[in-house]
């Protein structure tokens, strides 16, 4: 397949993608990659590391171009390559696009892949690696001109898909993008849990965990809790409460390092600012990566309140998400675990519903869902 994959700046794909590559070839699979980052650099050797954007529009498009070109040239037979650049910047130029059509039809990709991530993170790496003012808002409108523009150029080029990755952790999410590379048969599941609140119960995130890992086993998934910026904006408002103007801030897995990292001081007023986008987004991101799933399996955990009463976990967020797939033709999986029997409203919309993530798991392989054993070497 022939892909191409971008995001804003301050994603830092070139480390994620060489997890990528690292994953194709312990799978006996190459990927050729194209930076066109650097190769613009090398074709301006007289502009320093982290100031190529300040260059005159003329000639980042001259630049950009001639790296098309050579990419065009040099990629014309290979069958499993990707190209790692920009739909959109928005600079001390104000915004702009970062491609042309021309080019971008001439290398013919399968793929168009827009990849994401916490935007406190993203925020972080920005200003660590470019002398630039931005706000968290600045992020988050970039963002989702980046998303659209990139799918945008998708509904261009007849025959191409459009997906959202995120970038999430290195571990799991290099192998999402490996697979809709290399493996594009594998079913794509959105796995459906509840999130915000159940996030400090540490039983029932355990076997949620435990389900999106099951998952991540068996199919392509589009993980919803891999960019989740609801922890954020709950730790604002509680410094608001506070009087903070300031708080520390663990963000989720932190890009996918696995190790743990220092905590990022945050604004309280700016995270308070994108309260609106965060709510925007979430509802926005999910249901695209509901559109470009087969199939949605949702787990609703029991709960015990404090009389003893059973309670479902089951959240308005994963009530809309299964309505959405249901109303969009998507196959339907939803593991109950709650004694209390589920309601017409999830019976009637679902495909299936099962009692736990293992009988689910059976079921699936028994309709030959799985991808084959010997799909991946190792």
């Amino acid at each position: 397949m022939r892909a191409i994959v971008t995001g804003q700046v301050g994603m830092d794909k070139k480390s994620y993608l060489k997890e990528v590559e690292n994953f194709a070839t312990s799978q006996g699979e190459s990927i050729h990659m194209y930076h066109v980052g650097n190769m613009m650099y090398d074709e301006a050797l007289d502009i320093r590391s982290g100031r190529i954007l300040d260059l005159p529009i003329s000639r980042l498009n001259s630049l950009r171009r001639a790296a098309f070109k050579d990419i065009i040239a040099d990629s014309r037979d290979q069958e499993n390559m990707l190209v790692n650049t920009h739909a959109t910047f928005r600079w001390r130029h104000g915004l702009f696009s970062a491609f042309d059509f021309d080019q971008i039809s001439k290398i013919n990709p399968d793929l168009f892949i827009c990849l994401v991530d916490n935007i406190e993170v993203v925020h972080q790496r920005l200003h660590a690696k470019h002398d630039i003012d931005a706000t968290l808002k600045d992020c988050m409108v970039w963002r989702e001109e980046e998303i659209l523009a990139t799918e945008l150029m998708a509904q261009a080029i007849p025959g191409s898909k459009f997906y959202i990755v995120s970038r999430g952790r290195f571990s799991q999410t290099s192998k999402t993008l490996f697979q809709l590379l290399c493996r594009p048969e594998m079913k794509k599941v959105y796995p459906s849990f509840p999130m915000s609140h159940v996030i400090d119960m540490p039983e029932v995130m355990a076997e949620i965990d435990d389900f999106r890992a099951k998952l991540a086993e068996h199919f392509i998934t589009f993980d919803p809790g891999d960019v989740d910026e609801k922890l954020l904006l709950d730790r604002a408002l509680d410094a608001a409460k506070e009087g903070k103007d300031f708080f520390d801030h663990q963000p989720h897995q932190l890009g996918g390092i696995e190790h743990e990292l220092e905590p990022i001081k945050m604004c309280t007023r700016q995270v308070l600012d994108i309260a609106g986008d965060i709510d925007g987004q979430i509802y926005m991101r999910d249901f695209k990566l509901i559109d470009q799933a087969d199939m949605i399996v949702s787990l609703v955990p029991e709960l015990i309140s404090e009389t003893g009463k059973v309670i479902p976990a089951l959240s308005s967020g994963v009530e809309r998400e299964l309505q959405h797939a249901w109303e969009h033709a998507k196959e339907v999986y939803v593991v109950w675990k709650p004694s209390k029997n589920p309601s017409p409203f999830i019976t009637e919309t679902a495909t299936k519903v099962f009692k736990s993530t293992e009988e689910a798991l059976e079921y699936f392989e028994s309709q030959g869902m799985f991808a084959p054993k010997n799909l991946f070497g190792n």
